[in-house]
């Protein structure tokens, strides 16, 4: 029984690895920030700066960079829309996990 139940378990584990689980959500304020470039928003309105961080390994396993990212800036988005602002702008790069991103209220 032991080994059924392991076995269980790590099929369980290897589901969701495959389904791509989202461990953050996009809020409702989230989903109204966009993610833009420093140049694009010269004539906007700086209104703070998101600094997000999710779990760079889960155990001891290095996360993919793209779901690394892909959590990161849904982060961002729901920190921005909570500062009233609807676009995002990366400042640095990815660091154990961690981005900083200016936020900005475009016309």
């Amino acid at each position: 029984m032991g080994v059924h139940m392991n076995r269980s378990v790590l099929a369980g584990f290897a589901l969701l690895a495959l389904t791509g689980c989202n461990w953050v959500q996009l809020t409702a304020a989230g989903k109204a920030v966009s993610l833009s470039s420093a140049s694009a928003v010269t004539a906007c309105t700086r209104v703070g700066r998101a600094h997000v961080q999710t779990l760079s390994k889960v155990t001891v396993v290095e996360r993919g960079g793209e779901k690394l990212q892909e959590e990161l800036l849904v982060l961002a988005r729901n920190e921005a829309g909570d500062l009233g602002g609807n676009t995002i702008v990366p400042e640095s790069v990815i660091t154990e996990g961690q981005q900083t991103f200016g936020v900005y209220r475009c016309p």
